[in-house]
């Protein structure tokens, strides 16, 4: 009974984390068009910030492998909890000068943080239990994740995008000093939300430590005596195809959501201003925190990787409605997405480490550069937006769910031989 509730506690705990992460993420969508209209860029310069965001999780990923390894699973959710909560900080000074450049290194370090969280949390989410239900765990978890992405830019965004954004015409007016006054004091809108989010982390920080948890060290990388290369590693088929569809879709998630606000914001789709459509974020990721709990409940009797590639058809459905459409129905079909990205993360990721025993860390890891897709994508369909506007460059999203489709149908099968060696060492551990 003891054990039952101390798995019951760290999944509580774990889930508050899922939801912390997942609306600091989301928050990105909203600084988009917030820096966007301060420093007077074009749409590939304000996707430095989910490249910035994203890039961190490659290349910090390895070395936050290697803290879990270090200190496994429950201190590596503190100390990404306290590095998380200094990049928050961070936002204090980068506003006040105010500077992109440092914008950009606070989001480094804030996403670092959040990379040794997801290193850490979600195979060990994965691990409280029977193997079975992991897709479901993660899927529960993952609702709570999407619970933050709603929260967050629904009553920050309003905050952080309140002042009316000036025309060019208007800028152009301006001397250098009106102009320098001006881009200060919409930086500093986001210096208190910040303040609050890094105090918070540090809360939570000393509540997870001081929380009594299942360790779970027995299924890191440091209880391996045999230290798998990461060759050995992506050699398992459904691992390394894993990996591209973690990349292929948080590129097409984060791209959709990094352009919802100025798509909103276009006269044939929405018309509103910043701040009304910030707040229609959170119908998208919404729709994907009322998905996950669906998605909970269907893993439990229907096959992951059949429900896994559904999802991704509809989702290249109503991509192809928001880009032949205008209005209401190209507004109502892009959020919609959000439904059916829901189940795609927390699926692909228990599917990727299936029968991987030990190398579950090596490979987490692995799956956790991959969202360094949420880097190169939404750069992609900016170049493409500049280009031939934002609506028809939605294809790009369009490209990517397409291989999930794949790996739903094939890429994910195991095949005979793969995973046994390692599944034989996790005998023990997963149950």
């Amino acid at each position: 009974m003891s054990r039952v509730m101390s798995y019951t506690a760290a999944l509580a705990v774990v889930t508050t984390i899922f939801f912390t992460w997942g609306g600091l993420t989301s928050l990105n969508d909203v600084l988009i068009p917030h820096l966007k209209a301060v420093f007077e860029m074009n749409y590939a310069q304000s996707m430095l910030i989910q490249s910035t965001f994203f890039g961190a999780y490659f290349l910090m990923s390895l070395p936050a492998s290697r803290v879990v390894a270090k200190f496994g699973y429950k201190n590596s959710i503190v100390i990404g909890l306290i590095v998380a909560a200094v990049g928050a900080a961070l936002f204090f000074p980068a506003a006040r000068v105010p500077s992109y450049p440092l914008f950009l290194g606070a989001l480094f370090v804030l996403a670092s943080g959040i990379t040794v969280l997801q290193v850490s949390a979600n195979p060990y989410i994965s691990l409280l239990g029977d193997p079975a239900g992991a897709p479901s765990r993660l899927n529960l978890a993952q609702a709570l994740n999407s619970l933050g992405t709603t929260v967050f830019p629904t009553f920050i965004g309003p905050l952080i995008l309140s002042a009316a954004v000036l025309t060019d015409a208007q800028l152009g007016a301006m001397s250098v000093a009106e102009k320098a006054a001006y881009r200060a004091h919409e930086a500093a809108a986001v210096q208190m939300p910040y303040m609050v989010i890094a105090g918070c982390l540090v809360l939570l920080a000393v509540f997870v430590y001081a929380m009594r948890i299942p360790p779970l060290t027995e299924s890191t990388e440091s209880a391996d005596p045999t230290r798998h290369s990461f060759a050995e590693v992506l050699g398992q088929r459904h691992l390394l195809f894993g990996v591209i569809a973690i990349f292929v879709y948080v590129g097409a998630e984060v791209s959709i959501g990094s352009f919802l606000v100025n798509y909103l914001s276009e006269p044939n789709i929405g018309g509103f201003d910043h701040a009304t459509a910030s707040t229609y974020l959170g119908y998208y990721w919404g729709g994907a925190m009322v998905g996950r709990f669906i998605g909970a409940a269907l893993l439990r009797s229907v096959d992951a990787r059949k429900l896994l590639a559904l999802a991704a058809v509809a989702a290249i459905a109503l991509l192809a409605l928001t880009m032949s459409t205008q209005g209401t129905v190209a507004m109502w079909t892009v959020l919609a997405i959000g439904l059916f990205n829901s189940v795609m993360f927390p699926t692909i990721f228990t599917i990727a480490i299936e029968r991987l025993g030990p190398m579950t860390s090596k490979a987490s890891s692995l799956l956790i550069m991959a969202i360094v897709g949420g880097a190169v994508v939404p750069l992609l369909q900016g170049l493409l937006s500049d280009g031939i506007g934002i609506q028809h460059s939605f294809v790009i999203p369009a490209v990517c769910y397409a291989f999930i489709v794949w790996y739903g149908l094939s890429g994910s099968r195991i095949r005979a031989g793969q995973g046994q060696h390692a599944s034989a060492q996790a005998s023990g551990v997963m149950h």
